[in-house]
């Protein structure tokens, strides 16, 4: 394993270490904002301690990508492939325009996760969070699976103001049974049914396994899966069915 201190370094630098590095597995240490890191890396296990910057893995193409600690906003960022955990909280735009790959957080995310999500063929694009998600989760969504869990937030809505406005492809599951009363008239919010439960439980699946969550609690709470009216015009424009 190469490890790198990353105290004082640029990104610039760091990315020329990883990519240099003739070692498969990569730690980080001392992150402390360093944006961009990762950027289109493919082929790589990266293990990070400390705050990465925003744009985290953006545009990532088959990297793991494990963080102890925090991260800024736009991680994953136009991802097209690969796996990045998040031991804490991220901050806005997480997952903005993923068209591949997965997302976990163990915490909360800011506003607008999930933006312009996508999804094509073989391509889903998957975003777990374990807190709450702030206003305008999935905004033009186009594809690809939210799910919010809402732990340690039970009598509340675990998403904000203005949930998957302009959507127009994909799914957000919100687990219980409270949502915003801002809901767009062009989004069906319904009980999750078994199909629903088993498309999502592999990821939630990896969510436990991740952070020490409860598997049985989880998938027993029950779950809204919110899609857009198959009666919206734009759904032919926008995405891939």
């Amino acid at each position: 394993m190469l490890h790198i201190d990353a105290a004082k370094m640029h990104f610039k630098e760091i990315n020329n270490c990883i990519r240099s590095a003739e070692e498969r597995e990569i730690k980080i240490t001392n992150c402390l904002g360093q944006r961009y890191i990762c950027g289109g890396l493919s082929g790589r296990e990266v293990l990070i301690e400390g705050t990465p910057g925003n744009a985290l893995g953006s545009y990532l193409n088959g990297t793991s990508i494990t963080v102890h600690g925090n991260a800024q906003d736009a991680t994953g960022d136009t991802m097209n492939d690969g796996v990045i955990t998040i031991h804490g909280s991220s901050g806005d735009a997480t997952g903005y325009a993923m068209r591949g790959g997965e997302i976990y957080v163990s915490g909360s995310v800011g506003y607008r996760a999930g933006i312009h999500m996508k999804a094509y063929k073989e391509k889903l694009p998957v975003l777990v969070i374990g807190g709450t998600a702030g206003c305008f989760l999935g905004e033009y969504q186009a594809g690809g699976i939210i799910i919010v869990l809402g732990l340690g937030h039970e009598n509340e809505a675990p998403v904000g103001d203005f949930c998957a406005t302009g959507m127009h492809g994909g799914k957000i599951f919100v687990r219980g049974e409270s949502l915003p009363e801002d809901i767009s008239p062009q989004v069906l919010a319904n009980r999750a049914e078994k199909k629903d439960l088993e498309e999502i439980s592999p990821y939630i699946r990896r969510f436990c396994e991740s952070f020490g969550a409860d598997m049985d609690g989880i998938m027993s709470s029950g779950f809204l899966v919110l899609t857009p009216d198959t009666k919206n015009p734009y759904k032919q424009m926008y995405s891939h069915n």
